[in-house]
């Protein structure tokens, strides 16, 4: 059964000061946009060696934008069941969740946030990367919603039938030190036929697809995406730093 919008999850989730992420005093958070795919082992390396420097306190807070090329990423809850046809290149990874599918057109958000500084609080964490995504899809007047028994973040479909809803962005999040990383991917206009090749995230009921912002009508660019991101970010964890494209992670 599809939980309705006043499921207790929803009803807890709205309960948190998501807001409480934002940190007084300290310096802005750098924000960093790749124009090129990102291969999917060099991001992690360079996640791996920014946090922790973020946790040394050699190194500012970074979100990090990118796409990556087509692939596949199995978090710590991934089942090799999941994996139906592995047309592109899989990786374990040490991120929460399980199976799910990265490649061109879609918004991967990489998050190294200092938690133990901010708020060393996961649930909340987590709670408020989610309104991260619904500030931001609501910018294209696209509702997503939160569900107790799925991940991510949703949207209903009754175009396809009763209870029928799709997923539109992913969360997945690892710490170290009480340092973030990994972070949220939202489908701007992927290959949506690349997430055959896997049960993305678990989920098999054939109620449950994927959908992105292009499959709902909106022609956002990614430009626009990112804009509506920052604005989001900006609103719960507080004031960014733009860097040069090319700046190092």
């Amino acid at each position: 059964m599809v939980n309705s919008p006043q499921n207790p999850r929803q009803d807890q989730r709205q309960d948190l000061d998501l807001t409480s992420f934002s940190a007084a005093g300290g310096e802005p958070v750098e924000w960093r946009i790749s124009d090129a795919p990102v291969p999917y082992p060099e991001a992690v390396a360079a996640m791996e060696a920014r946090v922790a420097a973020i946790a040394a306190g050699e190194a500012p807070e970074l979100v990090w934008l990118l796409e990556h090329p087509p692939l596949y990423t199995s978090g710590t809850s991934g089942k090799a069941s999941d994996l139906l046809d592995p047309r592109f290149p899989t990786f374990a990874t040490g991120r929460g969740g399980q199976l799910t599918y990265h490649g061109p057109g879609q918004r991967v958000a990489y998050i190294m946030l200092d938690l133990k500084r901010r708020r060393p609080d996961v649930r909340a964490y987590v709670a408020s990367l989610e309104e991260l995504i619904l500030r931001t899809l609501a910018a294209f007047n696209v509702r997503g919603e939160r569900r107790e028994d799925r991940v991510g973040v949703w949207v209903k479909r009754p175009d396809k039938g009763v209870d029928h809803e799709d997923k539109i962005a992913a969360i997945g999040v690892r710490l170290k030190r009480w340092v973030s990383f990994h972070g949220i991917a939202i489908n701007v206009e992927p290959e949506l036929a690349h997430f055959a090749g896997i049960v993305p995230c678990g989920v098999a009921d054939p109620r449950y697809g994927v959908t992105s912002l292009v499959d709902l009508g909106q022609l956002a660019t990614m430009a626009d995406i990112d804009i509506a991101l920052r604005q989001a970010f900006e609103e719960l964890f507080g004031p960014t730093r733009a860097l040069l494209p090319e700046a190092a992670v």
